[in-house]
């Protein structure tokens, strides 16, 4: 069985709003697994919680696939926030009106990476190529 080099895990219907996920989000890609667990940790903000839960499941998902990598081995590849359905909620207002309450929700899509193979790929790119004459 051939070895892959990234693995995912995807989070569905999180009751959170995109626009608050995204910014933390960008704190953590393309980050060493062991460091973005760390700063996802130490935020004390929603969605660094379920961003957390997400990267820590494709981390297992790794672990899982491939026996022979260690937690220092994986960063963050990618992480995408997309936004989910709205749940429709009708707020009272005063003089007999009403507004629509719309409460967001997010899905999460980590990918996590083999640092070595990172590593492989960007030296493969920087490597000059030598035209014959």
């Amino acid at each position: 069985m051939e070895n892959k080099s990234s693995y995912r895990a995807v989070s569905k219907y999180l009751l959170g709003s995109p626009f608050k996920v995204r910014p933390v989000a960008d704190l953590v890609r393309r980050r060493p697994y062991p460091e973005a667990m760390s700063v996802l940790e130490n935020i004390p903000h929603k969605g660094a919680r379920l961003i957390r839960k997400t990267v820590k499941s494709a981390a297992s998902n790794a672990l899982q696939g491939n026996k022979q990598l260690d937690e220092d081995m994986l960063y963050v590849k990618e992480i995408f926030i997309d936004e989910g359905p709205r749940l429709k909620r009708v707020w009272f207002r005063g003089r007999g009106r009403a507004d629509m309450q719309l409460k967001r929700m997010c899905h999460i899509t980590v990918v996590i990476g083999e640092a070595a193979a990172a590593a492989a790929n960007t030296a493969a790119k920087a490597a000059p190529i030598k035209a014959g004459k």
